[in-house]
């Protein structure tokens, strides 16, 4: 079977040379997959691999808008359909100046068996555009959103499409969307996740990957008879995902150290200050920098003086590391000085922060180590709930809602740890997180057949 991955990965390389990150992605998952390959040739006659490294559909478009100076500018939207085997299309919209269809297929990829892990029916997708939210004022960022809804509405529905947010897309963003989904439609339904709860939005939807992140991480500690009460952790990013993950690491009586933005990162021995980084980037949108404006003792490390190979956030010693900022954030050297700072546990936050030879790396010097597939699960899990309460009106509690994302998450980190050891993989949860999705998405696609 290792030679029919082979095949298939040469085939993408040769292919699409240029879609680097979702041959990254590729390579991960069909490698890992190869112990159920074997066990089941059948999908080899029935080029399963073949079909499912293909989306079922790409919509790519033209976004025109007009500027607060009245100029004319022209973006490109993206979606990405990639498999609906298990349920309607289920991911994210991406609003960054660097997005491709490269990223958009890796973001799908990995996004079918994500929520694949998940106990619920939803298929994977994900979209976006090559337009930068920052700088741009609200009605800006209005005019936008209404022009991309106008071809993107064709697409999606409660039961076909589902986008949610991503980077560059939060509750503003989703509500200019909806609102002209709704215009276009004539419909108020569950087309969209992650709405304000004012009009369909859900508690702890926007907390819910932080907050899933982190109890995903209290139970992979406990499973080696471990707690995150007392560790120190390091956080990068200070967006939604990063920020929420230091609220709840606080809550289980871990120290959360450090958090960073496009320009640098912050390092507080005591604790980032949850209060002082509201107010600078949630609410004010300001550099990091200020942070040691206000808290003298901290220190601060712009971006220009990190070293030319590395992530110097993550030179910082620590128990527990959390990446929650972008994808490939971690390299090999970074993870060097990770194992001989004596970091014990690596945990994915964001999508796929670590590079794949950083993750080979981690898994050869004992590093436990967490992928983002089934750590940052959580958004796509309240989204679904979000859905659920769309279509029967009847929303549910935000204590309802907290308990059901910390059991889910709880089940899946158990899920995979025990595929990885009946596999002969015990405690490698990439080789378990892989292979329990792979499995779900590949049993459906047999049952329907040649589509």
């Amino acid at each position: 079977m290792k030679e029919y991955v082979n095949k298939i990965l040469n085939y993408i390389k040769e292919k699409e040379p240029y879609n680097i990150k979702f041959l990254e992605s590729a390579t991960d998952v069909l490698n890992s997959v190869i112990p159920f390959l074997e066990q089941n040739p059948k999908l080899k006659q029935l080029a399963l691999l073949e079909r499912l490294i293909e989306p079922e559909r790409i919509i790519m478009f033209r976004v025109p808008w007009v500027d607060d100076n009245g100029n004319i500018q022209v973006n490109r939207g993206y979606r990405v359909e990639f498999n609906s085997a298990i349920g309607p299309y289920k991911g994210g919209t991406r609003f960054h100046p660097n997005v491709n269809i490269d990223t958009f297929k890796f973001l799908g990829f990995e996004q079918t068996f994500k929520n694949a892990l998940t106990s619920l029916n939803i298929g994977g997708g994900k979209g976006g555009a090559d337009f930068n939210p920052h700088g741009k004022s609200d009605m800006e960022i209005m005019r936008f959103c209404q022009s991309f809804m106008t071809e993107l509405y064709r697409h999606i529905g409660d039961r076909t499409d589902i986008p949610a947010g991503d980077i560059g897309v939060g509750e503003r963003e989703i509500g200019y969307l909806f609102g002209m989904y709704k215009k276009l439609t004539n419909k108020f339904d569950g087309a969209l996740s992650g709405k304000p709860l004012e009009f369909g939005g859900s508690f702890c939807r926007v907390e819910a990957t932080g907050y899933g992140a982190v109890y995903f991480a209290e139970k992979m500690l406990n499973s080696h008879n471990d707690t995150l009460k007392g560790k120190k952790v390091a956080v990068s990013g200070a967006g939604n995902v990063a920020f929420h993950v230091i609220q709840k690491l606080y809550e289980f009586g871990a120290i959360p150290v450090t958090c960073s933005d496009s320009k640098g990162f912050i390092y507080d021995e005591d604790g980032v200050n949850l209060q002082l980084l509201t107010k600078l980037k949630i609410e004010s949108h300001q550099s990091l920098e200020k942070y040691i404006e206000h808290r003298k003792y901290a220190k601060y490390i712009p971006r220009e003086k990190f070293h030319k190979t590395r992530n110097d956030i993550w030179d910082t010693p620590v128990d527990v590391i959390m990446p929650a900022a972008t994808e490939n954030e971690i390299n090999i050297n970074d993870a060097k000085i990770i194992v001989k700072n004596g970091t014990k546990y690596v945990i994915e936050c964001s999508n796929m922060p670590s590079t794949p030879d950083a993750i080979k790396y981690f898994l050869e010097n004992n590093i436990l180590f967490a992928p983002s597939k089934a750590v940052n699960a959580g958004g796509v899990v309240t989204s679904v709930y979000e859905m659920s309460q769309n279509a029967t009106f009847e929303p549910l509690t935000k204590e309802i809602l907290d308990e059901k994302l910390k059991e889910e998450m709880k089940k899946i980190y158990v899920d995979i740890a025990l595929t990885a050891k009946d596999y002969g993989f015990e405690d490698n949860l990439v080789v378990g997180a892989n292979i329990k999705g792979f499995k779900r998405v590949a049993n459906a696609m047999i049952k329907q057949g040649i589509v």
